[in-house]
């Protein structure tokens, strides 16, 4: 079918009222889990906001039968949830140390030098593309967000304030900027337009490049309990069986794949052009058998996720209830997109926690989209010395609690909820 056929029965589709999944068009039938209605997770808001009505959507997430690609309906599109953005990547050390290990092994890997150039979808503050110039690699960067746009053109690192799609590669390599290595560190989800996305992909990767992209691993969300990472601004999640089924359809077949720790569990893949005929590492094929051993090719798998993610929500509230009844405090750390899905759908608010700290002053003064909870400087754990520290944005636990190891002077704890309930004085195993 050619593209005008495909818009026509996907609009066809949308006036009748039926789902389609958005890569392969089959119609989505099977529910992977329903968290009931929240607000956008980065829609921070002001003293003023407070009196003022505050829009929820629905975060209903399907399951497609035939590719297995998890995804949510486009109910908000990208241009109102990243035109101006609260996240900005540098105020995380361990994922600057992620950036700068990946950047050396980029180079030496794939043979970069002064006359490469790396081009990165979703480059934000320029967290990474700093450390690929310190090797006198070129950069670009693609980021909407104007805010944060602004942050990595102040630090000298070029960078284009438009989504990246099929239109922008064009123009991009019609004025010679090809490049040697594509980027999308946790940009994949947040791409709606997947066809679109590896059309733009194959016209700006120079024959014999590399693409490399990284993204929270469906398989490490459905056996961690993760569902707290599931938010509007991520309208799909990627198993390496659908991923590799994706980029291969486009002409750019999977070469190597690795797991990693970031975010509670990721994938990094890697890809080229099928005409360079690369040979596939052999740990592509065993974590494809993996994940169909365990299931991920089996609808059946995906639908048995909801009674889990309602089990958690009943723990987590039997330990907020219990900790308030005996008299204890609780305060939060952190400001993150995860804390705001996982606040949201268990109901909790200033009722149970009292505040949340956060390092990034672009939050600070803020409160949390619909919990309402305020958001102070880290120093305000110390002034007030709450029972329970809550660490929301728990893939970085270890960061945090060597950052606020002086809650153990008045007997102050941790609490982690993610995969399961875990109290601490110290660092967790």
């Amino acid at each position: 079918m050619n593209r005008a056929g495909r818009a026509e029965e996907a609009l066809k589709s949308e006036e009748q009222g039926e789902r389609r999944c958005r890569f392969c068009r089959t119609p989505l039938e099977h529910t992977f889990v329903d968290l009931g209605v929240a607000p956008l997770s980065n829609s921070y808001l002001r003293q003023s906001d407070l009196n003022r009505m505050e829009p929820f959507y629905p975060l209903h997430v399907y399951v497609c039968s035939s590719c297995f690609l998890v995804q949510l309906d486009e109910i908000s599109s990208p241009e109102e949830i990243f035109s101006d953005y609260a996240y900005f990547s540098s105020f995380s050390e361990s994922w600057l140390e992620h950036a700068r290990n990946f950047a050396r092994m980029a180079v030496e890997r794939f043979d970069l030098n002064q006359s490469s150039r790396v081009v990165e979808i979703g480059s934000n503050d320029g967290y990474l593309l700093r450390f690929f110039m310190d090797f006198g690699v070129q950069t670009l960067g693609v980021e909407p967000a104007s805010n944060v746009a602004r942050a990595a053109r102040e630090q000298g690192i070029e960078t284009i304030t438009r989504f990246f799609d099929e239109e922008l590669a064009l123009e991009l390599a019609a004025k010679g900027k090809k490049a040697d290595l594509m980027v999308g560190n946790n940009v994949l989800a947040h791409i709606p337009r997947t066809i679109d996305l590896m059309r733009g992909l194959k016209k700006l990767l120079k024959p014999g490049g590399v693409i490399s992209m990284e993204f929270p691993h469906l398989l490490s969300l459905m056996e961690q309990n993760q569902f707290d990472t599931i938010y509007h601004e991520h309208y799909s999640y990627y198993s390496l069986t659908t991923v590799s089924r994706i980029f291969g359809t486009h002409g750019l077949p999977l070469f190597d794949s690795e797991l990693l720790d970031t975010h509670g569990g990721s994938l990094r893949i890697y890809a080229g052009h099928e005409e360079d005929g690369r040979t596939r590492e052999a740990r592509v094929d065993r974590l494809l058998e993996e994940e169909a051993a365990k299931g991920l090719t089996d609808i059946r798998t995906y639908r048995s996720f909801e009674n889990q993610v309602k089990k958690i929500k009943r723990n987590i509230l039997k330990f907020m209830i219990r900790a308030k009844e005996e008299g204890k405090s609780i305060a939060g750390y952190g400001a993150p997109a995860k804390g705001n899905t996982l606040l949201n759908y268990c109901g909790i608010g200033p009722d149970f926690i009292d505040y949340t700290v956060d390092l990034s002053p672009h939050k600070q003064g803020l409160y949390l989209p619909g919990s309402r909870i305020p958001i102070y400087d880290p120093e305000q754990v110390f002034r007030t010395r709450p029972d329970y520290l809550l660490i929301l944005p728990w893939n970085l636990r270890r960061e945090i609690m060597a950052q606020m190891a002086g809650i153990r002077q008045w007997g102050g704890k941790f609490v982690v909820l993610i995969p399961d309930i875990e109290i601490s004085q110290g660092v967790l195993d």
